[in-house]
């Protein structure tokens, strides 16, 4: 009997010892599931507003900051600049300049606008926001195989800037930003700028196929500083490069926040506004700010 007592004592101590081992690993465990959705959660960037948009935008693939409140879009299946007003949550024009096409950004320089196709074609209309806007075509050196979805205005330097999505003419670890000079609407094959793919700042994006590290959808050029800002729609992610085409910072973006960017653009004073295409949510301009 007494056996069995003592017996019974190092049953129970030994088991409240494992409960307590146990429990010890379970709470380790715990932590370090905590960090990682810490890490994973911790951002690099805030979301400070979030406009919805209309069905009628669901496929928005530009966007170019007007005023307050105020933004032009374009979408891919429609020869129309929408007018869009965030705060009044309604398109207040539509400015139809060519039909159905795949049409994938928008510039805008004072009166006039800029569309490019995704084959490379622009279309330069100008008095865009009047009842005597014309239209013509600018060729570029880019077919349908390059994918064109970004176009921008550099101000500055009073000349639109271009790049390929997928496709570009030289090595394949390099995708190239062109210019456009306003003053002969012609693109210049010489790049301005030559993004190296292979770049340590890109290790975690690489993909199998190089050039697919890095596939923009859109291009903008900040007012006040001169960076130049590549999204990336396919795996969405910002680059900020400087004047002389270096990787000064590299933002993932949030897939769930970020379903599908296509458009980005910048208020005067420098806020960022970048467009998702709708996917399981509706279509919105997010106004994003970095930290």
């Amino acid at each position: 009997m007494k056996s069995a007592l003592i017996l019974s004592a190092i049953v129970i101590v030994l088991s409240y010892f494992a409960s307590i081992t146990y429990k010890d690993k379970i709470s380790e465990k715990s932590k370090n599931n905590l960090t990682k959705v810490e890490n994973k959660s911790s951002s690099n960037y805030t979301i400070k507003n979030t406009y919805k948009l209309p069905k009628s935008l669901n496929e928005i693939s530009g966007i170019v900051w007007l005023s307050s409140n105020m933004f032009a879009c374009v979408e891919d299946e429609s020869g129309t600049v929408f007018i869009y007003n965030t705060k009044e949550q309604t398109i207040t024009k539509e400015i139809k300049f060519a039909g159905k096409g795949d049409y994938e950004a928008i510039a805008i320089n004072d009166n006039d606008a800029y569309i490019l196709r995704s084959d490379g074609l622009i279309y330069e209309v100008k008095n865009y926001d009047s009842e005597n806007l014309e239209t013509s075509k600018i060729a570029t050196s880019f077919k349908q195989y390059n994918n064109m979805e970004s176009l921008t205005l550099d101000r500055g330097n009073d000349q639109l800037l271009i790049t390929p999505k997928d496709y570009d003419f030289g090595k394949k670890h390099i995708k190239s930003i062109y210019k456009i000079p306003l003053s002969s609407k012609k693109m210049d094959a010489n790049p301005i700028i030559n993004i190296d793919l292979k770049a340590n700042i890109l290790e975690d994006f690489k993909k199998k196929k190089i050039r697919e590290t890095l596939s923009p959808s859109d291009i903008a050029v900040h007012p006040k500083t001169k960076d130049i800002y590549v999204i990336d729609g396919r795996n969405p992610k910002l680059l900020i490069l400087n004047s002389e085409g270096e990787i000064k910072d590299v933002f993932e973006l949030d897939k769930h926040k970020f379903a599908q960017p296509e458009g980005i653009t910048f208020s005067t004073d420098g806020r960022l506004f970048i467009s998702n295409e709708a996917n399981k949510e509706e279509a919105n301009i997010l106004e994003v700010e970095l930290k």
